[in-house]
């Protein structure tokens, strides 16, 4: 009987464990509605970037407009099961203390208008952080989360 209870507590506790890992380890689905809403804000905060030449009022609404879809998506994200990364990169994106889309929109109102060597290089960056986001949603792979997650810790 001994070795009976020995075997079945071995493989409980390696069922346990194989539970555990792979609850530790999931990712959110490939989500469409996020895909495509992170699509728009690449298109549309390039758009805008490219506009820093001129003062800030004049583009006031629509970067305010631009801001809160970001706003809406970080707290869609924020509730999705098994998304902490991909949350993370959005609250960063929104935050204003940051070298990303906040970040440049707040130095533009600041500066009133920005050099284009500034927007051309801004630009990179935003467009990088944005594509990374595009690409883990859509291959939700290593290779992209290992990217992703590089970009998270060199911006905290």
């Amino acid at each position: 009987m001994k070795p009976f209870k020995l075997t079945y507590t071995a493989l409980l506790l390696v069922l346990a464990f194989t539970i555990t890992s792979c609850t530790s380890t999931k990712t959110a689905p490939f989500d469409l509605y996020s895909y495509q809403k992170t699509i728009a804000v690449k298109i549309e905060t390039v758009k805008l970037m490219e506009k820093a030449t001129t003062p800030f009022a004049v583009h006031k609404v629509e970067i305010n407009t631009l801001l809160l879809d970001i706003e809406k998506l970080t707290e869609y994200e924020k509730n999705k099961l098994h998304n902490e990364i991909t949350f993370s990169m959005w609250k960063i994106l929104n935050d204003k203390e940051k070298n990303l889309v906040a970040g440049f929109f707040k130095r533009w109102e600041t500066k009133g208008v920005l050099s284009p060597v500034f927007i051309q290089e801004s630009e990179k960056q935003v467009l990088q952080a944005l594509d990374l986001l595009i690409q883990y949603e859509a291959k939700k792979d290593k290779e992209s989360k290992d990217a992703l997650l590089d970009l998270i810790n060199s911006n905290t």
